[in-house]
């Protein structure tokens, strides 16, 4: 027997067009003087799964009914002049008003988005500090092993540890593995050799790809696909190919810190530095934005910062593994630089990217993340409502950052218009 929650849930914060579609919701009752009430809260009753709701729904019915009947029809007036009054003073206090007033503290709830948009939070999850740039990974370990690791919430998005699926240096197709270069939600990425002798980075996934061969032609499309985006402020992808049903992806290697670990360890950039990082990584999403690919991560480990330049990697391996990979649903990205619509469950295109980036440029001017808050819930009521102070950032970025933080998608500059707010 399914159970009706008695008590309210938490609100996943709306994208702003589900805000101003509640909006217009919560106003039938009011619209139609109180005729729509009964649909209304009908409606709301089907999606939240919450008992006060549906007794409302039920309740609203009721008195609707009941007023119908009790009012007197035409040829009684006026002989029933004060049932009449009263049947319309309570169609107007309950129905109208009340229906109204009711519809607008349930809107949130009954637009909330069906299906795996972010929702629920761990109550019991260490404190962020608030001024000092996240630890290293080595320090976060805590996060990810024992029996505690299902009880945290990391806002970075290490999670908990999968398996890896090679314990140490060997080989997966042509490639030599030497070391491990790092580990994430994704896979664990080794420092590999090519058959040239040349150096490669090897990702290999920690999920099997599922669905047989039309799953492994989808997973190979995808990156066949990325292997597009131009070179030029992007580590290549060289090759991909399989080892079972475990997938492994060969890409540059670029030799330098990710922005995370340099602001990590040396803090924020200088003013120069941060604007050429911010030309350069704009640059790089007009490239992936060009061959038709969301990048959909976008974040500080994201981004490399090589000997000739920055470089972003892991382009196009988001949609990849939704497409082919044994795990679904969840959420896809690394929370403190989500966009709204990602918190939302929204569609998700080239503008979420661009919000990304906004957020990663602010981690590298300021050392700490833009959207602070100790559970997941937080940090999305922060993504959705809060906007950061760019107060301290180089002239020329505060502007196209702050149009880049815009909560509404259709706000936010392309990639190449950014470019040239950056340098115009």
């Amino acid at each position: 027997m399914r159970t009706v929650p008695l008590t309210r849930e938490p609100v996943v914060p709306l994208s702003p067009l589900r805000r101003k579609l509640s909006v217009i919701w919560a106003l039938v009752p009011l619209f139609t003087f109180g005729v729509g009430t009964v649909f209304i809260i009908g409606s709301a009753a089907v999606r939240v799964r919450r008992r006060g709701v549906r007794l409302a729904a039920v309740g609203y019915g009721v008195l609707f009914l009941a007023i119908v009947i009790f009012t007197p029809g035409r040829d009684e007036l006026p002989r029933e002049a004060l049932r009449d009054s009263l049947a319309m003073w309570t169609w107007f206090g309950s129905q109208w008003v009340a229906g109204t007033i009711y519809a607008f503290r349930i809107r949130l709830e009954a637009f909330q988005p069906i299906g795996p948009a972010v929702s629920a939070f761990h109550p019991q999850v260490p404190h962020l500090p608030t001024r000092q740039p996240p630890p290293p990974r080595s320090d976060r370990s805590h996060l990810t092993q024992g029996s505690h690791a299902r009880s945290v919430w990391d806002p970075w998005g290490a999670g908990p540890a999968s398996a890896s699926h090679v314990s140490g240096p060997g080989r997966v197709g042509a490639y030599a593995l030497l070391r491990k270069l790092g580990e994430g939600g994704q896979g664990a990425v080794y420092l590999g050799q090519a058959p040239d002798g040349r150096q490669v980075a090897v990702k290999v996934l920690h999920e099997p790809v599922s669905g047989g061969p039309a799953g492994r032609d989808g997973f190979m499309g995808e990156v066949v696909i990325a292997q597009r985006v131009p070179p030029f402020a992007t580590a290549p992808i060289l090759d991909v190919g399989f080892a079972g049903d475990i997938a492994y992806i060969v890409s540059e290697y670029v030799s330098g810190p990710s922005l995370e670990r340099l602001v990590r360890e040396a803090g924020p950039l200088d003013g120069d530095s941060l604007t050429r990082l911010a030309i350069y990584t704009a640059a790089a999403l007009k490239g992936i934005h060009g061959t038709g690919i969301v990048h959909r991560d976008f974040k500080p480990a994201n981004i490399l910062l090589g000997p000739d330049g920055p470089r972003v990697i892991d382009f196009g391996i988001a949609k990849a593994l939704d497409r082919a990979t044994t795990t679904t649903g969840g959420m896809k990205g690394t929370p403190a630089f989500m966009s709204p619509e990602q918190i939302s469950g929204e569609p998700v295109g080239a503008a979420s990217d661009v919000f990304s980036w906004a957020s990663a440029m602010y981690y590298g001017a300021i050392g700490r993340l833009p959207f602070e808050g100790s559970t997941l819930y937080a940090v999305s009521q922060k993504i959705m409502t809060y906007q950061p102070d760019l107060f301290g950032l180089p002239t020329a970025l505060q502007g196209p950052m702050a149009a880049c933080l815009s909560k509404d998608p259709l706000d936010r500059p392309t990639a190449a218009q950014l470019m040239l707010m950056i340098t115009g």
